[in-house]
């Protein structure tokens, strides 16, 4: 009987040092995300590129003795040279055909459209989330009225509405941030939206409502946090889209004014010399947009996969 008690105590011990070390081993959703993200090559290789486009857009005009509104008037007057890439006179991308230094414009040009896409996608996930969050969970007439209002908006081209916007009150980095904004939250509200309907018959908001907790305070600290994994790979395909809209807009004319630029504007300045031979002036913004977007597209497939319950 003895020996029975001393080995169950061993099997018990045994069994709690096994336990043990499997907790060790265990992950919590967002380290298990994070090591599955860095095992995917294309996502790891995209956000190196995208993290030494950001260090250009930011390094170069440090690295380059000429500005973005500086123009080399022997270039400008050169028959000869017409402005190609040099190391020699510091023009490392060449310049444009005003004889201003392309290898800063095109990182001012990668520092606004950047900063149109984080920033629009920024206020489409604040606003989509939150607007999302509070239909879903309260339901009902409120989520009827907030969906049709949301299906209204949508059946408008947000093109026509953000061309309006940039006619009716100016040009300007703002106004693209105000108009890409309003209009790029709506799918981000259906999707929330979605999530949070499944998410408020789960227990732990039972318990919270139980507890005493009142709605927003439910949504704030129980609905949102859980809704993170979803927000996160759906801004991550935001920021691309954002610049692809700035830059289509930019292309026709009607996005930042000079001396700013972006992307889409120095494509199109290079478009229209591509007749003359300056073919430099348009694939080299070419390939940071080319290389941005592809970047971007790959981190969010990436993330989409790390983050994915159904894929643990």
């Amino acid at each position: 009987m003895v020996k029975m008690v001393i080995g169950a105590k061993k099997i018990a011990e045994m069994a709690e040092n096994i336990a043990s070390k499997e907790m060790g081993k265990s992950h919590s959703l967002w380290a298990d995300a994070f090591r599955r993200f860095f095992k995917n090559k294309a996502s790891v290789t995209s956000l190196i590129v995208l993290i030494l486009i950001v260090i250009f857009a930011f390094g170069a005009p440090y690295i380059s003795k000429w500005n973005n509104e500086e123009i080399d008037w022997a270039i400008l007057g050169s028959i000869n040279e017409l402005g190609r890439p040099s190391l020699a006179n510091g023009h490392y991308f060449g310049t444009d055909d005003l004889g201003r230094d392309l290898f800063v414009r095109v990182a001012q040009g990668t520092q606004i459209s950047l900063l149109v896409g984080f920033v629009g996608a920024l206020i489409a996930v604040i606003v989509g989330t939150l607007y999302g969050a509070i239909a879903g969970y309260f339901g009902g007439k409120i989520d009827s009225f907030m969906m049709r209002l949301v299906d209204i908006l949508m059946s408008i081209p947000y093109m026509f509405v953000l061309i309006l916007l940039l006619v009716v009150f100016g040009r300007s980095i703002f106004m693209l941030f105000v108009g890409l904004g309003l209009i790029s939250w709506l799918d981000m509200s259906r999707i929330v939206r979605g999530q949070t309907m499944v998410l408020k018959n789960k227990e732990f908001i039972e318990a919270a409502i139980a507890g005493g907790a009142n709605h927003f305070t439910i949504i704030a600290r129980h609905i949102i946090p859980n809704l993170l994994g979803v927000v996160i790979v759906y801004a991550s395909l935001l920021v691309p889209g954002m610049i692809l809209a700035e830059s289509f807009i930019s292309f026709l004319g009607l996005g930042v004014q000079e001396p700013n630029t972006s992307w889409g504007a120095l494509i199109s300045d290079g478009a229209k010399t591509v007749l003359h031979g300056r073919l430099w002036q348009l694939l080299i913004p070419l390939a940071f947009f080319v290389a941005g977007l592809f970047s971007f597209f790959f981190i969010g497939d990436g993330l989409r996969d790390a983050l994915d319950p159904k894929d643990r």
